[in-house]
Parts: structure tokens; C-alpha cells; sequence
């Protein structure tokens, strides 16, 4: 029997792909089809991938050509796969052509021509974009613009702010909120938090899709009403926390789930930074908070049994700095932000087995370690980040508005209680002042 295997995406499988895999049949007995998990393609530099993994193998698998799917998840792994199959030909398309001879080492290899003027590239890209609006005086919308230009699927038509000198390479400024909404499909909100909840209904009401920086409102009572208003319009409302949308970070998230360092009874956040508080600025509490909140809500849950809220608030009412203590049944949980004062930006999760420890700064990781009594027992995990997790969110809001589905890494409960939590800080409940 001549065994061959071959690996690819298989994003939204068409006839270039059927035709590849055809051939590759013909070149033996058995054929093994490999298919790169979601995290495996981020690694690639492939963040526009539509379909989940799951929905490519079923893809796949419908063609009835493969004797065999394997998942493809880390580098290196055709040599492992062809040793454990005892593999006779490795084969893929001949734009790779090159790349792999090293593998004819272990069996032969064969570059097939690929099916000229048809890829999932092209699919992708004859879509009709969503159109994307962005309003806010944030240097953080001139991010989103930026990155948006690495996503397809969705461009920025239309950017709505006060402060033009912001977006001096986009010539795409007005100041007229109502008119840009008349001319995009989607909207992302990054005004100050107390706009928030009128921007977001705005836009709600002129059907369009939204993804707002957290917090979703000073009120959780708004953000309640906000998310039964958009599911109302059939519009997808997403909390925009680019920290949720980091491999790193939502691997971390699991294995402390999966019990890697035992029972949970600590989570610790840090996320500071010296920067100046202006009028149009956001405060500590509002800027970091949500970002901080994010791992405690995640792995503690929202059912906390108490909280205690310190903060340094400035002659101009903005605080400078803020702890929070949460009491959970079995668990405490705390965090510190400021834009104030400054301190480690550390993520540290303590368990009965072992901890989680996340360098600063944590919201922007790509590594991470799980650390035990045993060190010689320490594990180290490495996982690629690009544009600071922001592309990968945009890419989730597209898959959303596309499939009709929420898909949002922080879920409803979270962002209603982050919403919650500010509004105490707002109303000075269990808090003092320090």
C-alpha cells in the first residue's frame, strides 16, 4: 500500500482545493489529509480564516476523498506524522514548491500545480467589506484603523472625532456622527465611556452592528437594555477587550479551568501605565478596569460574594489609581490599575497544585508559564501575537455579523458585571478614598 498525506486550510473549500486533493489520491492507496488548527494558522500569519476548524474537516470529509484527517497543530509535526504513518509521499501545491525538499528525507515528495485563478484568498476578498466606521478622539481608534487594513473582509469607510489630528493618513474625517452612520455597516465606539450607552443606542437604532471598548456603559441597567436592543435589531453587540482575543491569553484561561494548577483561590491583575489624565482622556478605573476585570470574571465567574474599592482621586475628580478586592464563596480575587502610579503588570492566578504567572505586561502576552513546588516540573507556553490581539477581534466581529452569530470571547454575564463594578466606582459605593 503506498501511503501519501497531504495538509492545507481548506477555507471555504472549492474546486482548486477538490482538484489538489484528487490528484493527491491518485498518487497512492491511502490518503491522509491534514488540517491546520486555528491556532496553527495564527502562527502563519492566516488570521482570516472563516470557517472553524471543525467546519473545514466536515468539508473535507464530504468529499470522500480522504482515507484519513489528522489535525495539524505545531511545527515540525509532518516530520512526526510521516514517521507514525509510515508515510511513502508527502504532496502539496506546487506554489510551495522548494520548501519542502527537507522532507525528502523521509519519504518522497511531490509539488502539484495548482488550479490556476481560483484560491480562498480571492473567495474572501470578492465578499462585499463591511463597511466600518470608527468614532472616538482615542489614539487607540487610530489602532483599529490600522489594523483593519490586515483583515479582510471589513474596511474602514468613515471616522467620526473631534480631534482630526489623530487620523492625519486617513482622509476619511467628519465630525457628523448621524451622517457616517448612514454610509457603514458597523460601527466601533471607542467615545468616552459616559457616551457610550447614547452612541451605542444611536447606532442600534440605525441597525448597525457594533464593537465598543469596555466598558459597554457606566450602567448596568443601560448595558441590559443595550444588548436587548441589538438582539432585537438582529444587530451583533461585542465588548471590544483586545486582551480576550490573545491565544495566549485564552489558553491560559483553559488550563487554569482544566485544574493544570489544582483549585483556583487567587486571581491577581496589575495594569498600569504613566500617562496623563486630560479632559478627553479615560481615568484609570475606565481605561484599565475592564482589561483587569477580564481574568478574575473569566475564572472566578461574576458571583462574587463582596467587593472593597480604594482609589486616589484627583482635584478633578479622575482617579489616579484603584484597587479592587473581590470575595468569592471559596476564592479571593484583586485588582490595581492607575495611570498614576505605576507597578508591575503582572497576571498572577494561585492554585492548590501550582500558579499561573503572566510578565508584564499581561494583557499584551505571548508567553506564559505554569510554575510548580517542583520547578524541574514548570511549563512554558509561546504563542504568536500580531496587532496586539486587535486584528483577531475584528476578525471574530466579521465571522459574527456574517454568520448572524455572537461570537464574542467575553460573554454577556462579564460585560454586564464589568459595567456594574464601574458603576459602583461612579456612585463611590464600597469604596473609600485614599
Amino acid at each position: 500500500m503506498i501511503k501519501v498525506i497531504t495538509y492545507g486550510t481548506y477555507d471555504l473549500l472549492h474546486h482548486g482545493h477538490i482538484r489538489l486533493l484528487e490528484r493527491a489520491k491518485e498518487l497512492g492507496n491511502y490518503l491522509i489529509v491534514g488540517v491546520t488548527a486555528d491556532d496553527f494558522d495564527k502562527t502563519r500569519g492566516k488570521i482570516n480564516v472563516q470557517q472553524s476548524l471543525m467546519e473545514r474537516i466536515e468539508a473535507v470529509r464530504a468529499t470522500g476523498l480522504a482515507d484519513e484527517i489528522i489535525v495539524e497543530e505545531y511545527e515540525g509535526q509532518k516530520i512526526d506524522d510521516i514517521r507514525r504513518y509510515d508515510i511513502d509521499i508527502f504532496t502539496v501545491g506546487s506554489d510551495w514548491k522548494g520548501k519542502f525538499d527537507y522532507l525528502n528525507e523521509y519519504c518522497k515528495v511531490v509539488y502539484l500545480d495548482r488550479t490556476e485563478g481560483v484560491s480562498s484568498s480571492d473567495i474572501r476578498s470578492e465578499q462585499r467589506k463591511i463597511r466600518l466606521g470608527i468614532i472616538g478622539d482615542s489614539p487607540v481608534a487610530v489602532k483599529y484603523a490600522r489594523e483593519s487594513q490586515f483583515v479582510n473582509g471589513i474596511e474602514v469607510v468613515s471616522i467620526c472625532t473631534s480631534t482630526p489630528s489623530f487620523f492625519n493618513d486617513f482622509q476619511l474625517v467628519t465630525n457628523d456622527y448621524e451622517k457616517m452612520l448612514k454610509e457603514v455597516d458597523a460601527v466601533y465606539i471607542v467615545s468616552r465611556p459616559t457616551e457610550h450607552y447614547q452612541d451605542i443606542k444611536t447606532a442600534l437604532e440605525h441597525k448597525k452592528h457594533i464593537l465598543c471598548e469596555s466598558p459597554i456603559s457606566v450602567s448596568k441597567s443601560e448595558s441590559i437594555k443595550l444588548f436587548k436592543l441589538a438582539k432585537e435589531n438582529g444587530c451583533i453587540l461585542m465588548d471590544a477587550i483586545k486582551t480576550a482575543y490573545a491565544t495566549a491569553f485564552a489558553r491560559l484561561i483553559l488550563l487554569a479551568k482544566e485544574g493544570k494548577i489544582g483549585e483556583i483561590y487567587s486571581v491577581d491583575a496589575v495594569c498600569t501605565s504613566l500617562r496623563p489624565i486630560t479632559e478627553d482622556s479615560w481615568n484609570s478605573i475606565s481605561a484599565w478596569g475592564p482589561t483587569a476585570m477580564l481574568p478574575i470574571f473569566d475564572i472566578l465567574g461574576t458571583g462574587y460574594r463582596s467587593k472593597n474599592i480604594a482609589s486616589l482621586i484627583d482635584e478633578n475628580g479622575n482617579d489616579q489609581f484603584t484597587k479592587i478586592d473581590f470575595s468569592y464563596n471559596h476564592a479571593v480575587a484583586s485588582l490595581k490599575v492607575g495611570k498614576g502610579v505605576k507597578s508591575e503588570g503582572e497576571l498572577v492566578i494561585s492554585g492548590t497544585k501550582g500558579y499561573i504567572y503572566v510578565p508584564a505586561p499581561w494583557w499584551k502576552t505571548d508567553y506564559f508559564e505554569i510554575r510548580y513546588e517542583d520547578a524541574s516540573q514548570n511549563r512554558r507556553y509561546f504563542y504568536q501575537l500580531d496587532g496586539e490581539g486587535i486584528r483577531y477581534e475584528l476578525v471574530a466581529f466579521v465571522k459574527a455579523i456574517i454568520s448572524k452569530k455572537d461570537l464574542s470571547n467575553i460573554s454577556q454575564n462579564v460585560s454586564e458585571t464589568i459595567c456594574e463594578v464601574i458603576e459602583d466606582f461612579y456612585n463611590r459605593k464600597e469604596m473609600i478614598l485614599i
